[in-house]
């Protein structure tokens, strides 16, 4: 019996036609702004008897494979006794550039959609147009050619033979990991309490197509606990992907152990980790530019052979190994890395690869969405990143910057941009003396002269022109693109806001509440899992991440026992006023503590400044101690080395400071006497700002607890994570010093996890 792949025309022709170096990319989001309108301004041109959106399919058999092929063509059109495939391309370059032989992927696209109604129909010939729509001038340009339905059906059987080794490698790769999930067992000896709980109820939820929030104790092994069970899943066919989403690299690295752990076991399993292009590329110049670079020009050439390399003989496709198999290929690493992903069964990213509109996987088909779950580890991170996902921003030097260097040689560009610059002037003509003005609608005016901008600055950078002032105009370009976007999006859970400083001019739309936009992108998916330590108040975190009635919780007690943890809370105040006051305290607390336990230790303080004052005043009063201080912008080399130098086996304890909230206050492993003592001064409130105060105010309108939502629980959160540092297994134990007098607060104190609450004062 044949076996079957079911493919959409599109990718089909686009593995196998696909030829030439990689653009910037910029001619893509003008076809997602203006194609669907393209479209409709040619069909509108269609006489009665034509047809639009016309679905087809066929089945090709090919040696022993059965290709079940489908897509919508543009346009059927009924010519005399001819007819004809219209397949319709908007661009906003020069159609003069264009010729019958530029883009061979759109004949390829259109002959199978010829084929495929020739051989439902019966028809002897077909005729086949492109039609190329150039906006926004309206202009069109044509080019009809016709075959004979036995040239379509060698073309067809052409194209499924180049296409068939790639899904033969897929075919026999799902065949040994289908039965290597079926062989495979929990990776370790036995569940930790609570491990089994978890593991069951993320497979509940994916077996049920339902969300879960999950808040399960920092040591309990959360990502074998909701990775295991998804591998799971795919072998019973409820699954095809697996996404595993982190907010920082270092849980990207336990997501990588976890799946090499079951490697170990027997699971044969395509994983892929995408690593930021800035990190991955291999250009040594400042920012990507793929003009002149070897990995970049002809990559399309080379991509196929590349991907059949990679998938033929590795599984666990971390950095290093993409990093290895482009040099091989002279391939561009991150995009290497996007191509491995879209055929990988597990891929280890950031939140922003399925949330964020601007990035997200553009060629991923909403069937493979449909199969995959998605494991949102540390998911309280969620919030405030998907404000700024959603969230726009643009300023007003950029456009008079283009406006000034277009004058002369592009008076199109030159007249957008000073419109969007004029537009500007009128915002900070209307704020007259205020320095910012805040409206819950969006300009609706602005959002059309940045349409027209968008358009020109696309015309003026498929010139393929290079040097300072294309690449202030591919940046400027790029960001309307982002605003544009997030327009679409907008609506009463947003407001738009200008910010005056000098001459220059703010504008942004502002998402306060990401809840809707997370929900919707989710539902695109099979299921969603958020699990985090620090999941509280779950209410919470449910509402803003999302979570309708019918979506599951869970809750796990820590499965550590009260004599392993030490709580000492002291209650004096580190408001800002009272911060100089109290410091001499704090750092006498300090001395003593480090005295009394002469151990590793890392204290946690809310502000750079405050760390650096008690940090400073403490080794004053202990010149002999050993401390290490929290830098600015680290390197991953500096956080590495910040970390190694916390030894169980030292000779002097090390007294660590850090940023609550920042890099070492979560995701980091120290176990057992590398970190005995964790000190957290502070509640963690967030800065008062502007933006958290419109936040307050807009909860608060919502019936809610608004200073909650903007101030206190984002804040305690930090502190959850920051102490959560210290019990990482069954054998640790350690002291837990907290530091305000906020902590005895029944507000502060109900937010403390039950394993905290048996402190003593000090």
């Amino acid at each position: 019996m044949p076996h079957t792949i079911q493919i959409s025309v599109r990718p089909l022709v686009e593995y196998v036609f696909r030829s030439g170096s990689i653009t910037s990319g910029f001619r893509t989001a003008t076809s997602l702004t203006e194609g669907t309108r393209a479209h409709q301004q040619v069909q509108r041109d269609y006489g009665e008897n034509d047809q639009k959106e016309v679905q087809l399919e066929a089945e090709i058999p090919y040696e022993d494979l059965l290709f079940v092929v489908e897509g919508r063509c543009d346009g059927l059109i009924q010519e005399n006794e001819r007819i004809m495939i219209d397949e319709i391309k908007s661009t906003s370059g020069d159609l003069g550039e264009i010729t019958e032989h530029t883009y061979p992927v759109h004949w390829a696209q259109a002959k199978m959609y010829a084929y495929m109604y020739a051989k439902l129909h019966e028809i002897p010939t077909m005729a086949v147009r492109l039609t190329y729509f150039q906006v926004p001038s309206g202009e069109r340009k044509q080019f009809v050619q016709e075959w004979s339905f036995a040239q379509l059906e060698s073309f067809v059987f052409e194209v499924v033979a180049a296409y068939a080794p790639y899904a033969n490698l897929l075919r026999e790769h799902g065949e040994r990991r289908d039965r290597s999930i079926r062989e495979l067992k929990f990776p370790f000896p036995a569940y930790r309490e609570g491990q089994r709980k978890l593991a069951g109820a993320v497979y509940k939820s994916i077996g049920e197509g339902r969300r879960l929030f999950a808040k399960a104790p920092t040591g309990i092994g959360k990502t074998i606990s909701t990775l295991f069970p998804s591998v799971k899943a795919i072998g019973e066919g409820l699954l095809s992907r697996i996404f595993y989403l982190t907010a920082k690299t270092i849980t990207r690295t336990t997501a990588e152990e976890a799946m090499a752990r079951m490697e170990r076991q027997g699971l044969c399993m395509h994983t892929v980790t995408l690593t930021a292009k800035d990190k991955i590329c291999f250009s040594e110049a400042e920012g990507c530019s793929q003009m002149g670079c070897a990995f970049s020009e002809g990559y399309y050439d080379r991509i196929n052979d590349a991907i059949l390399d990679l998938l033929s003989n590795e599984t666990l496709i971390t950095r290093p190994v993409v990093e290895e198999y482009a040099r091989k290929h002279t391939v561009c690493p991150f995009e290497f890395s996007l191509d491995a992903a879209y055929a990988a069964d597990a891929v280890i990213c950031d939140y922003n690869y399925v949330f964020d509109p601007r990035v997200s996987f553009k060629r991923m088909p909403e069937d493979v969405k449909k199969r995959s779950v998605l494991l949102i580890d540390e998911a309280h991170n969620l919030v405030d990143r998907a404000r700024g996902m959603f969230s726009a921003e643009l300023n007003k030097s950029a456009f008079l910057e283009l406006q000034r260097a277009y004058k002369e040689s592009n008076p199109g560009l030159y007249n957008t941009a000073k419109r969007v610059n004029n537009r500007f002037k009128v915002l900070r003509k209307v704020s007259e003396e205020e320095e910012r003005i805040v409206g819950s609608q969006q300009p609706e005016m602005m959002v059309e002269l940045l349409e027209d901008f968008s358009l020109q600055a696309e015309a003026e950078l498929m010139t393929g022109k290079s040097g300072d002032e294309a690449d202030a105009l591919l940046e400027c370009y790029f960001a309307v693109q982002g605003y544009l976007r997030i327009s679409k999006l907008y609506d009463d859970r947003f407001v738009t806001y200008a910010e005056m400083s000098g001459s220059e001019v703010f504008l942004k739309l502002f998402c306060l509440d990401p809840s809707y936009l997370l929900q919707q992108a989710g539902k695109n998916y099979r299921s969603s899992v958020f699990f985090s330590a620090t999941l509280m108040p779950l209410g919470y975190y449910r509402d803003m991440l999302g979570g309708e009635e019918e979506d599951y919780s869970l809750s796990i007690p820590s499965p550590f026992s009260s004599e392993q943890l030490d709580v000492r809370i002291l209650p004096l105040s580190t408001r800002f006023k009272d911060r100089e006051r109290n410091s001499e305290a704090i750092v006498r607390m300090l001395s003593a503590l480090v005295q009394e336990k002469p151990v590793n230790t890392l204290i946690f303080l809310p502000s750079y400044p405050y760390m650096q004052d008690i940090h400073e005043a403490f080794a004053r009063m202990n010149p002999e101690a050993r401390t290490l201080l929290q830098g600015h912008g680290m390197s991953e080399e500096e956080r590495e080395a910040f970390l190694n130098a916390f030894q169980a086996d030292a000779e002097d304890p090390l007294i660590g400071f850090a940023v609550m909230g920042g890099i070492f206050s979560e995701g980091i492993d120290l176990k057992g006497e590398r970190l005995s003592s964790v000190v957290v001064i502070g509640v963690g409130l967030p800065q008062l700002s502007f933006e958290n105060d419109i936040i307050k105010d807009y909860f608060d309108r919502t019936g809610k607890r608004g200073y909650d939502y903007a101030y206190v629980y984002p804040g305690m959160n930090k502190v959850l994570q920051a102490g959560g540092r210290l019990i990482r297994s069954e054998q640790d134990s350690g002291t837990l010093t907290l530091v305000d007098d906020r902590f005895l607060n029944r507000q502060y104190g109900m937010l403390l996890p039950e394993e905290w609450r048996h402190y003593r004062r000090i």
